[in-house]
């Protein structure tokens, strides 16, 4: 009997490893990308080589076959044909399917083998910045998007919150017991983290069984296709109420500092702790399945009790041993983020002792933010573990225009063929949100199968073609301008924000709006330039409307600065007719903004208001979801929120009914201080500004969902209205 199981886990393995596609999932990809063209594909298997993907792509017949060992591979290679022979695209902000009458002919086989075992997708952090409202079209969507990008490694953590549920239900935790535990639907990762309790919430029974559901279609989809989704295993984090059902439990309060009460984390010394993680990973896997993959993160942002070497040895083993004891193949994924973020605590030896007390096939590391800083190269490569380079990119979903545009064109290959990176396996796409930028990730995943640096030159003037659907000078030359100013990486950590979205003060930052430009803002104003004479010849795809609205909406973003300026200087004069006359530029721009955005669904408050409020079966529960959407790209806690504008949004809706009135109320408590020839009381207006914040947050609003307007002649008309004196601000 030993010997047949032997057999069939050999066959099982083998079968991993020369994966064939499953042509049903593969030919519902193609329907979606392409229902007028399906027909003209085939698709058919292809043996892994060397353990990676690979695909072919081949002409026959008068039908393009599309060959793979999965369906990532196969979707790989559609995209692959797409991008480069019909000159397509497709991305979150736009999408270019214009296929040509007659699909273009391969003259011979093309194949690709990718040369990374992973490809890795999303942070914690995207699944509430991003998706926190997602129903299943939606997913369905990003899925796609994955596929056709090569990503075959996603972190999948929806429905978590079931698990969770589950467990402690079995434990016999009562509802009344989980209720403070439990946060709303916008702050579970947070929650999943171990950062907050109970924030946002009660969470609604109903959330937790719908969105296991989702989480059982996405899982389904994402295997489908031949992904290995990674699935979360225990780190600690307990219910307050743990201590009073286990008195005798080892627990430790500890506190994220942003705002919120103390969080619980029961010590892996504990027994329990064992129990808890293996209860977790069998309830998980009999909802869910498993791949084998989980994600634990034992302190993000979080300091651990000790720097003592040997104390996280054991930390990290017994956390592993908790994982392993449920499941014999399991795999502990890890994001470096704190070996970033808190680089005073983790130096080397602490580093070296988490990462060594766990084998080097059981543990995957991810380098989380490498093309800001690259960990893997003061860490020797983490020690021997295999590891991920990852982007990060864009923080808490604000809105700019802002990438490594060179970083990432040459940071996976030259890591790739440095003797010095170790067991590098992969790369990844590790935004906290996205829908955001689509030039960065298309960029990035470029690499996916390619082993040298993307040479951006060529590669920009095959962007422009597939986006625009023309060949076009003018606009290359425009994105090498974008290239040397927003996107040249400089300076900054991540995207410049405006003013125009900071509490209202005389500074030209704020906590969580940082102003500072990476480039001199008069040096984006050619690539406007060209954009704006493009789209007066008449260029019109999508990619190239929501392109020509973002920039423009940079510009504009970026000239509230000067204008701040203005009014702040007519203030210190004692000019109240100046004041009065630039406060009134100052919002009129905002105005100017909303009514530019609203043409593009991408850049709307509304769609993300109406599908929180979807997500709810009752009134009551439709009004927390709202308060929830409006609370994180605000406030982001309560009143007092230290993190405030830190998921700030240049939005339609958002900038009228909030950044503007918010900044009214200032201009008019400045005037009348004028009036009256007082000193204006900034500390009572701050007290007042926190009490309306939350009270707009509290609200219940229906927003536009729909866009209004052409792009085109918005974009035309802001141009017109402000070119003139933009260039004269920057002279």
């Amino acid at each position: 009997m030993r010997k047949f199981i032997l057999l069939l886990c050999c066959v099982a393995l083998l079968l991993k490893v020369n994966a064939q596609p499953d042509a049903q999932a593969s030919y519902g990809l193609i329907k979606r990308m392409l229902p007028q063209q399906a027909a003209f594909f085939k698709v058919e298997g292809l043996s892994r080589q060397d353990g990676k993907d690979v695909f072919e792509i081949e002409s026959s017949a008068n039908r393009i076959i599309l060959r793979g060992n999965n369906g990532v591979a196969v979707a790989a290679a559609l995209y692959y044909y797409l991008t480069e022979y019909c000159h397509s695209q497709v991305t979150w902000n736009g999408t270019n399917l214009h296929l040509p009458q007659k699909l273009p002919v391969l003259k011979e086989k093309v194949r690709r083998q990718t040369p990374y075992q992973y490809r890795y997708y999303l942070n914690y952090c995207t699944f509430n910045y991003s998706m926190s409202w997602w129903d299943w079209d939606r997913w369905e969507k990003e899925i796609d998007w994955m596929a056709l990008h090569g990503i075959n490694m996603p972190l999948a953590i929806t429905g978590e919150e079931y698990t969770w549920y589950t467990v402690y239900k079995e434990m016999g935790f009562s509802d009344q017991e989980l209720a403070d535990f439990f946060c709303g639907p916008a702050y579970f990762s947070w929650f999943w983290m171990g950062n907050l309790d109970g924030w946002g919430g009660p969470l609604p029974l109903s959330w937790m069984q719908s969105h296991k559901v989702l989480q059982q279609q996405i899982l389904k989809r994402e295997r489908e296709l031949g992904m290995t989704p990674v699935l979360p295993a225990f780190t600690g984090h307990v219910p307050a109420a743990f201590k009073k059902r286990f008195p005798g439990a080892k627990l430790k309060a500890t506190n994220w500092t942003n705002g919120f009460s103390d969080t619980y984390i029961l010590d892996s010394e504990d027994p329990l702790f064992a129990t808890i993680g293996k209860k977790f990973l069998e309830a998980q896997t009999r909802l869910f399945g498993t791949d084998h993959l989980y994600s634990a993160d034992t302190f993000n942002e979080n300091e651990p009790p000790s720097d003592d070497p040997s104390f996280l040895s054991k930390l990290s083993a017994r956390i592993y041993e908790g994982m392993r004891q449920a499941d014999t193949a399991a795999v502990w994924v890890m994001q470096g983020w704190l070996f970033y973020s808190d680089r005073k605590f983790w130096k080397a030896p602490q580093i070296e002792a988490l990462l060594k007390a766990v084998p080097d096939n059981k543990m995957i590391l991810l380098d989380l933010a490498a093309e800001i800083e690259p960990v893997w190269k003061r860490t020797a490569a983490f020690y021997g573990k295999p590891w991920i380079w990852n982007m990060l990119n864009n923080f808490g979903g604000n809105v700019n225009l802002f990438g490594r545009m060179d970083g990432v064109a040459g940071g996976p290959a030259m890591a790739l063929n440095d003797s010095a990176s170790g067991r590098l396996s992969g790369i990844g796409l590790t935004m906290e949100a996205i829908e955001q930028n689509p030039v960065i990730y298309e960029l990035m995943m470029q690499h996916t199968w390619q082993i040298k640096p993307v040479d951006l030159n060529e590669w920009l003037k095959k962007y422009v073609l597939n986006r625009y659907g023309v060949a076009s000078d003018s606009l290359v030359k425009a994105w090498q301008v974008l290239r040397a100013t927003a996107y040249n990486g400089k300076d900054i950590r991540d995207g410049a924000e405006s003013i125009i979205t900071g509490r209202p003060t005389f500074d030209s930052t704020t906590v969580w709006t940082r102003t500072r430009l990476n480039y001199p803002p008069g040096e984006l104003l050619p690539a406007w330039d060209l954009f704006i004479h493009a789209a007066k010849n008449g260029i019109n795809t999508d990619g190239f409307r929501y392109d020509l609205v973002d920039i423009t909406r940079q510009v504009l973003a970026n000239y509230a600065l000067p204008l701040q300026a203005k009014w702040k200087g007519a203030f210190k004069d004692k000019d109240s007719t100046a004041f009065a006359e630039y406060s009134r530029r100052f919002l009129q721009l905002m105005s100017d903004m909303d009514a530019l955005l609203a043409t593009r669904k991408d850049f709307m408050l509304g769609p993300w208001i109406a599908s929180a409020r979807r997500c709810g079966t009752t009134a009551a529960e439709q009004a927390l979801y709202e308060r929830n959407a409006r609370d994180l790209v605000t406030l982001w806690g309560d009143a007092e929120s230290p993190l405030h504008e830190y998921a700030n949004r240049q939005w339609s809706g958002l900038i009228n009914d909030f950044y503007k009135k918010r900044w009214a109320q200032f201009f008019q408590m400045l005037q009348q201080s004028l009036r009256m020839q007082t000193e204006p009381d900034l500390k009572l207006f701050e007290q007042h500004i926190k009490q309306w914040e939350w009270s707009w947050v509290n609200e219940q609003k229906a927003f536009p969902v729909q866009p209004a307007g052409s792009s085109i002649s918005k974009a035309l008309q802001v141009y017109e209205k402000y070119r003139p004196a933009i260039r004269a601000a920057y002279e």
